[in-house]
């Protein structure tokens, strides 16, 4: 049901698909290493002009939960010595299809009961979220203004 909620909720976010996006000219530090994310600036939609932000993608926030730390509590990511490049999203966690992502007759009865292409939508947007999945999936995308000034410290804790 949850995936169902996410997928439908992204549906209002694809109406306003990013236009134009371009390196961010600006390396930010963390305490894990530094970050070279991208400037985003969103398409005008129904007259509304919405100001460019700044987009880090794929930011590891704890180590992979993988090997010896399968089931364990989170550990902190390792440090990086380089720029990382943060402009692509991190994969998703594996997960399984909802049943009436199937080709099925009980899809065929969702189907009846949704308006002409819904399901195509859903599907469509299921094979975008999960086509790249990994069970290093604890990954962060972060968006602040793109003002291109110095912005203050800001705490970034994942709930």
């Amino acid at each position: 049901m949850t995936l169902l909620a996410v997928l439908l909720s992204s549906t209002v976010g694809t109406s306003q698909a990013a236009t134009v996006a371009r390196p961010s000219p600006r390396v930010v530090r963390t305490k894990y290493g530094q970050l070279r994310g991208k400037i985003v600036t969103p398409s005008a939609r129904y007259g509304a002009h919405l100001p460019p932000v700044e987009v880090f993608m794929g930011v590891p926030y704890v180590s992979p939960p993988l090997g010896t730390l399968r089931f364990m509590p989170p550990v902190n990511s390792p440090h990086w010595d380089d720029v990382r490049v943060a402009d692509v999203p991190g994969p998703a966690c594996p997960q399984r299809l909802p049943d009436f992502l199937k080709n099925d007759s009980a899809t065929a009865a969702a189907a009846a009961k949704m308006p002409s292409g819904r399901l195509d939508q859903l599907r469509r947007l299921a094979q975008a979220s999960l086509g790249n999945t990994s069970e290093d999936c604890l990954h962060l995308n972060i968006y602040t203004p793109a003002s291109g000034q110095s912005v203050h410290t800001l705490e970034v804790e994942p709930r």
